[in-house]
């Protein structure tokens, strides 16, 4: 529906269009446009705008709403490897695509976009050239299924690095680097860790669990010699080992871990850095 699009902004690379709605995403917009729909980012617009497959999708939280529905489509994009972030409702008149691109905040995003640079807090404006000029690359780079990413380096030049699953730790990690992952640090995550072997890791507690079976690993590790933590689910996002150190409490540690320094309460920064130390 062009007729329903306003081009905002053009490149060589494509246009940034805004619409009123997601439903006037249009073939035209195809892997050359990023639009700028002031629809809420739940999954019912998103499977609308992916099967257009515009190069990246902006829209609203509408509050974020029950269970995060507004935003649920984010990750039905994410899956699709399409860049999708979402405006803080309160920035942005509703209904109002022109409104979203010019005056509106980036509150929620998802990973295709963030390896385009967007970011939370970012203007509208700026997160849809980013996507417009940007590809998030590849997800069949091992980089961007574990989202290794260093974090911390010593003056030893050992780090701490993140990545999205302890199954993702590699051999230049064994005995010498600290791990900040995201999967819960149950018995199933033994085998993983075992086998990676890092001077310390901070996985997440999964919740807890019954009988605390989300961090059982903890202690079962302990005669491996492996120093580890868990985060709080509630504090950090599972599945996102970035968010693990950017923004976890630590919840539990074993012994090893507490004789480095590691308490409980800590931040998962403050705690990787003293794995790295100890």
């Amino acid at each position: 529906m062009p007729d329903q699009q306003t081009v905002v902004h053009t490149s060589p690379r494509g246009r940034v269009v805004a619409c009123d709605s997601a439903y006037h995403v249009a073939a035209a917009n195809r892997d050359r446009d990023v639009v700028c729909n002031a629809s809420y980012s739940g999954v019912l617009p998103a499977r609308f705008i992916a099967s257009h497959r515009p190069r990246g999708a902006i829209g609203m939280d509408c509050g974020i709403g029950m269970d995060g529905a507004g935003i649920a489509g984010l990750w039905y994009l994410e899956a699709l490897d399409i860049p999708g972030a979402a405006v803080d409702v309160m920035t942005v008149e509703l209904g109002n695509g022109v409104d979203l691109f010019d005056r509106a905040v980036i509150s929620r995003l998802n990973e295709p976009a963030r390896r385009c640079g967007v970011r939370e807090g970012m203007p509208a404006r700026e997160a849809a050239l980013l996507m417009l000029e940007h590809d998030p690359g590849s997800v069949d780079a091992p980089s961007a299924i574990t989202n290794r990413t260093v974090v911390h380096t010593a003056a030893d030049g050992r780090q701490v690095v993140c990545t999205d699953s302890i199954a993702f730790g590699e051999e230049e990690d064994r005995g010498r680097n600290v791990l900040c992952t995201a999967g819960h640090t149950g018995r199933s995550a033994v085998p993983y860790l075992r086998d990676v072997a890092p001077h310390g890791f901070i996985c997440s507690d999964g919740g807890w669990g019954r009988d605390g079976s989300g961090t059982a690993g903890l202690a079962i590790v302990e005669a491996d010699g492996l120093a580890g933590a868990t985060v709080d689910a509630r504090t950090a996002r599972m599945g996102d080992g970035l968010s693990t150190w950017a923004d976890g409490t630590i919840s539990a540690a074993n012994s090893l871990a507490v004789a480095r320094g590691v308490a409980v309460g800590m931040s998962a920064r403050e705690a990787a850095v003293r794995l790295l130390e100890g």
